[in-house]
């Protein structure tokens, strides 16, 4: 029998994959939510009690803490305790791109399948970018997936590897989960721990750590020199994933001609991405930036003077890092949700503050907006929220669209951009 510990996206991924074959198994979530628990009956699973020496697995969904004391006692219990990746990997001879890093994980993801599907190689992009890899691997007619990979996710593999691994940077992130830099470096390290030198390894080799590590592993290597736009970047890495993974299956491709086409590629929505103005004021959607490195980089590319909406759940962001590009280019911060106060006393001494207090985040995002545009000789309103959205939205694709909602409500001319 196997427990399915937590609902939500990945969690009732897990019950159709398992469903699909056949499989027993019940749920159980400490936080049940109506709609997950119905979806979960359908499927025709039960809900059951996490008792010790029942199981033999366990998949946990990511967002279940490591230390869990429920998933301690069942492991005592003899049961092994799993994530939803490992799963998968263990039950697909699907060829998989493993991609992790602090910054621009999800643009890399997409790239590198999107350039796949341009050498006659259909792939999916999977994992923490939505859906989970359990809902891709069956498939029919795929050549590869390949996966987003958080630090949750990569806390719970055991023999997990890709034919081709990415690890694009080794910042700050999540520390209220890991507790401490080391632990989480660590657990997005795993990504390497079972690479074999049938396998590659694209790699950061600007990042001393992820250097380090890179040399360390037995795969072969691939580095890749930072450019000086994310984006850029983003296309080199998937462009030296891509190609690696074609070799890997018998098709020769030129990584230099893969970055040139992945530079042509349509940004990935939420991810610094131009989504309208208001007279001469740029609006910029980067929902997803969340992480220190990520925000510093948005902060630096957006039209300046810059407001800046920032706020949600603290992750354990490095507000000191951003100290200098805050003085330098931010004419307004715009403090919106749980932990919006506190990084509004800590950028205060760099650039004027505004805490938004609004618990809803739709009206939130919407009276940052009316703010922002009020304020005189803003260049660009951007939303880079250093922080999680659980507070006040599903997650951070709903604070997008709620975002762009938001801008056309205030009046503004709202559109797609490339």
């Amino acid at each position: 029998m196997i427990l399915v510990y937590g609902l939500g996206r990945s969690g009732l991924g897990v019950l159709r994959f398992l469903a699909r074959r056949g499989r027993a198994a019940c749920f159980h979530d400490d936080r049940p939510r109506h709609a997950d628990v119905a979806a979960a009956r359908a499927l025709g699973f039960t809900a059951c009690a996490p008792e010790p020496g029942r199981f033999r697995t366990v998949v946990a969904a990511p967002g279940v803490p490591i230390d869990h004391p429920a998933l301690a006692a069942l492991e005592r219990g003899g049961a092994e305790v799993i994530g939803e990746v490992e799963l998968a990997w263990r039950e697909t001879d699907l060829p998989l791109v493993g991609v992790t890093g602090t910054a621009g994980k999800t643009t890399t993801t997409v790239y590198t399948a999107r350039l796949l599907e341009q050498l006659g190689l259909p792939a999916a992009a999977a994992g923490n970018v939505d859906p989970p890899l359990v809902e891709v691997v069956d498939r029919p007619g795929l050549a590869a997936a390949v996966v987003e990979l958080s630090s949750f996710q990569l806390e719970r593999v055991r023999g997990f590897r890709p034919r081709v691994a990415v690890l694009l940077n080794l910042g700050t992130d999540h520390l209220d989960r890991h507790g401490s830099l080391e632990c989480y470096h660590a657990a997005k390290l795993r990504l390497l721990a079972n690479l074999t030198p049938e396998d590659a390894l694209v790699y950061n080799a600007a990042d001393p750590r992820v250097r380090a590590a890179a040399e360390a592993s037995l795969a072969r290597k691939r580095p890749f020199e930072p450019a000086a736009q994310p984006r850029a970047t983003n296309a080199r890495a998937a462009a030296l994933a891509a190609a690696a993974l074609a070799a890997a299956l018998g098709r020769a491709a030129d990584p230099r001609e893969l970055e040139a086409r992945a530079l042509e590629l349509p940004a990935v929505p939420g991810r610094f991405e131009t989504v309208g103005r208001v007279g001469d004021v740029v609006v910029i959607d980067d929902s997803i930036a969340t992480r220190t490195e990520a925000v510093r980089a948005a902060l630096q590319a957006a039209p300046a003077p810059v407001a800046w909406i920032v706020g949600g759940e603290d992750k354990g962001a490095d507000l000191s890092a951003l100290e200098s590009v805050v003085r330098q280019r931010v004419a307004l911060v715009l403090a919106i949700g749980r932990d919006g106060p506190r990084f509004a006393r800590a950028f205060a001494a760099h650039a004027p503050t505004v805490v938004i207090d609004e618990a809803e985040g739709p009206r939130a995002l919407e009276r940052a907006l009316e703010t922002a545009l009020a304020a005189p000789g803003v260049a660009s309103v951007l939303l880079a929220p250093l922080a999680a959205s659980f507070d006040q939205f599903e997650d951070y694709k709903h604070r997008s669209r709620a975002f762009r909602e938001a801008l056309v409500r205030v009046g503004g001319e709202a559109w797609t951009a490339s």
